[in-house]
């Protein structure tokens, strides 16, 4: 396997220096900032990441502010009152995707949220018994209990909240494959992820990066270089989300 150090040299030389590389990076929550994360703002990055899925990103951005107003800034004892009429009712509210399956899965998920953040105190405390060497086995969980969280949603759900954790977009798993790994084009079978898993392990362990910051070294070394400005937006999403 390619070491990560030749992978992080090849993005330095394709961002024009290290710093510059390191001014892309996202921000990670330390575990006091996560574990303060109350349970409505990571409901509402679940309903975001779910509503983003096949859609404009664009639109949900500008359209997100009104998707706080009709669901009470996601607050969850407030939604896990609405009735099966409410929650139906929100097909003709133009303040969000009128969409039945994503309305239905924010439904799911309040009860998703709220039984496991009883049981641990909140849904940041469930999530932090996850370290991110076994982010994988965090992906099946939130696609085997949660509602419309498997694939790259429950990842960029991770990624939103802040939580360390990588995303496999398509540059990461070609960076994947060209250190040496031997997966599809979309892995999503459980051998391909514990590859995928066992390898940032061993990045991790060679580098002490976050795994947010292997999976964005990695995606900025192959691919299209786009311009920096263009994807600097992302190192402010945590921030966003706190406030």
């Amino acid at each position: 396997m390619q070491k990560f150090a030749e992978i992080q040299a090849r993005a330095i030389a394709r961002k024009g220096g290290a710093q510059a590389l390191q001014d892309l990076l996202p921000s990670v929550a330390s575990e006091a900032q996560f574990l303060a994360l109350p349970d409505h703002r990571i409901l509402a990055m679940m309903c975001k990441a779910i509503n983003q899925a096949g859609f404009n990103w664009t639109v949900i951005s500008n359209k997100w502010p009104q998707f706080e107003d009709a669901f009470f800034g996601f607050d969850v004892d407030t939604l896990a009152m609405l009735s099966a009429e409410q929650w139906e009712a929100y097909c003709n509210d133009t303040r969000v995707v009128r969409h039945w399956p994503k309305i239905k899965a924010l439904m799911e998920n309040v009860s998703f949220v709220r039984a496991y953040s009883h049981e641990h105190g909140s849904f940041a405390r469930f999530l932090n018994t996850y370290p991110p060497s076994r982010q994988v086995e965090l992906m099946a969980f939130l696609k085997s209990h949660g509602s419309c969280l498997g694939g790259q949603t429950g990842q960029w759900l991770l990624r939103y909240i802040g939580k360390d954790a990588f995303v496999l977009t398509p540059d990461v798993v070609l960076a994947l494959q060209l250190a040496g790994l031997d997966i599809p084009d979309q892995p999503t079978a459980k051998r391909d992820l514990n590859k995928i898993q066992q390898l940032f392990n061993d990045w991790a362990a060679e580098t002490g990066l976050p795994y947010t910051h292997l999976g964005k070294i990695a995606a900025y070394s192959v691919g299209v270089n786009y311009e920096s400005q263009l994807i600097q937006h992302e190192s402010s999403k945590f921030k966003a989300v706190i406030e």
